[in-house]
């Protein structure tokens, strides 16, 4: 019986239908652990397994979005009262880093917060702020001149420096990166590597995890020169054998990425 033209459609339909179940089949079985590099299962949480063990420390990422004819002030008024929590011994916390966004989100401020001592030294801080009637004010003043705010607590990797204060003039990175769900391990996995390839020109400030805030969610910040030297620094990145590698095994754990250019404030410990 001759076939119809519907019926050769048909039985194509089905042989596309039938392939597509077989490679999916086959993607999650050994044909896929041929080309990915698979991460044993863990028994305890990432950040017990990722975050540095000698340090207790906790971090605290702002974001502020300033009205444009305030950021000025905004700036003198956050420099302020850095400089006297600094000078306070009461309080357990420092700023490790002041900016003011230049590619990316305009008018925004970022401060990075380092507290030594963990979570118990984050609540005796908040705890007596919130009995300092000058902060209190502070913030009331503050308050004026924002249109948004967000926050993230933070631990650092192991296998990254630790952000030191540092002479300037430097221009900073900050290259976040949203990670699907469990996925966090087998970044750090392959970071604990690829983190020597970036080293020699002194640009790698510190790399972080999130906490609390907004989950899975990694940053990189790092220092140069100038633009030019981001992009000569970055491009000898390439050249180095085991960088693509990294690349090419990172680049699929990510959802989302985001690049800031950041100027530090004239009080920001890194400059």
């Amino acid at each position: 019986m001759a076939t119809t033209k519907g019926q050769m459609l048909y039985r194509y339909t089905h042989l596309q239908h039938a392939t597509r179940r077989f490679t999916e089949s086959s993607d999650k079985g050994w044909f896929r652990s041929l080309f990915v590099h698979k991460v044993d299962a863990r028994k305890d949480a990432h950040s017990n397994l990722l975050s540095k063990k000698e340090t207790s420390n906790l971090y605290k990422i702002q974001f502020h979005n300033v009205k444009p004819e305030c950021l000025e002030a905004y700036n003198s008024l956050e420099a302020e009262v850095q400089k006297r929590l600094h000078q306070d011994q009461d309080y357990p916390c420092e700023v490790v880093g002041s900016w003011n966004t230049w590619y990316g989100e305009q008018d925004q401020a970022v401060h990075l917060w380092r507290y030594r001592g963990g979570y118990p030294a984050l609540t005796e801080c908040l705890k007596k702020l919130n009995d300092n009637q000058e902060y209190l004010a502070f913030r009331r003043e503050r308050a004026k001149m924002l249109i948004s705010r967000r926050n993230q607590l933070l631990l650092e990797f192991s296998f990254w420096n630790e952000p030191l204060p540092r002479p300037g003039p430097n221009l900073y990175e900050m290259r976040t990166y949203c990670l699907k769900p469990g996925t966090m391990i087998e970044w750090g996995n392959h970071w604990a590597r690829a983190i020597r390839y970036r080293q020699k020109n002194n640009e790698a400030v510190g790399g972080f995890f999130s906490q609390i805030g907004d989950l899975y969610v990694v940053h990189h910040l790092w220092a140069y020169e100038s633009l030019q030297s981001r992009q000569e620094t970055r491009n000898a990145a390439w050249l180095k054998e085991g960088w693509d590698v990294n690349v090419y095994y990172t680049v699929p754990l990510i959802r989302s990425m985001e690049s800031r250019i950041m100027i530090p404030t004239s009080s920001s410990p890194l400059q």
